[in-house]
């Protein structure tokens, strides 16, 4: 859970810094447009799963200034049975800069993060038993524990791990691989496994139900049982703002594996999540109801979402 402070930089990155100067680097972005938004995976991934009807639990420690955030969960009817409040810390933030190109330049302060470890997976939640989990980017030690503990508890899970990637050596990330259902990272973020693991996409993917690739406005990529699917970029009526669209295709995802869906669509689902956020600014501001949603998955891919 985090507090994201999101600034917009009417201009290009590009254009401001120098690359044969990187090493003496010192710019400033004019900012006209800033606002302060409730984020962190946690909270965006459970946002969207239940925006589609989903019963999402999210675990996460919080800070002494969490009170508004809570307030927000309680009116969307997301629980907060499992956040942990960590006594003289602030909740996460992220310090967000955007420019025109949707190129994002982040500054992160863990805060209560650094404390996930404190908490341990269950197999069941007020809402019922935990059917399927992630392991989003958190603490290092909650990570490694909590992928640990779902592995043992038997419960299947997605490791994503975004942003808390590079804390990890290639070791680390081949057994979150080995105990992972799923894999999901964008095409960065593949790279980097690769890079660090040795492994190529193929190797990571038979050792998962699924490997979930996304590269934004191209579309995504899910390879499972030795089949890729390529699944299209969802039509956006506008492109207001990229920040939490990953988490909305997660949260899509979650919902066609709940679900039991096909991977054509449960990626079509994904996709069609990530399009509707990039719609509105903030990861949690937009909106849709289930029918609206399954009235415009079928226009835009053309069959019933049932």
């Amino acid at each position: 859970m985090a507090y994201d402070t999101i600034m917009v930089f009417s201009g290009q990155f590009k254009n401001e810094i120098l690359p044969d100067k990187v090493h003496i680097l010192n710019v400033s972005f004019l900012v006209p447009k800033l606002r302060r938004e409730f984020g962190g995976t946690a909270g965006n991934i459970a946002y969207n799963l239940n925006m589609l009807g989903g019963e999402a639990v999210p675990m996460a420690t919080i800070g002494t200034d969490f009170n508004g955030y809570a307030t927000w969960l309680d009116q969307h009817g997301i629980s907060r049975q499992f956040l942990k409040q960590v006594p003289d810390s602030y909740t996460a933030q992220a310090y967000i800069t955007t420019d025109l190109d949707d190129n994002q330049i982040t500054a992160f302060h863990p805060g209560a993060m650094s404390f996930a470890h404190t908490q341990d997976i269950v197999k069941k939640t007020e809402r019922g038993a935990v059917r399927i989990g992630t392991v989003s980017p958190d603490g290092r030690d909650g990570m490694l524990l909590h992928a640990t503990q779902f592995a043992d508890a038997g419960i299947p899970f997605v490791f994503d791990p975004g942003q808390g990637l590079p804390m990890f050596t290639g070791d680390e990330i081949k057994d979150f691989v080995n105990k992972a259902s799923y894999v999901a990272v964008n095409d960065y973020e593949s790279e980097i496994i690769m890079a660090k693991t040795g492994w190529t996409l193929k190797q990571i993917a038979e050792r998962v139900d699924a490997l979930i690739v996304t590269s934004g406005g191209k579309g995504s990529h899910i390879f499972a049982k030795s089949k890729v699917f390529d699944i299209p970029c969802a039509n956006a009526n506008s492109l207001a703002d990229p920040t939490g669209c990953g988490d909305a295709y997660r949260g899509g995802l979650l919902y066609g594996l709940l679900r039991g869906l096909d991977w054509e669509t449960t990626g079509r689902v994904a996709s069609l999540m990530g399009a509707i956020k990039i719609e509105r600014p903030g990861p949690q501001n937009h909106h849709i109801t289930i029918e609206q949603f399954r009235a415009r998955f079928k226009k835009e891919f053309r069959y019933e979402l049932l």
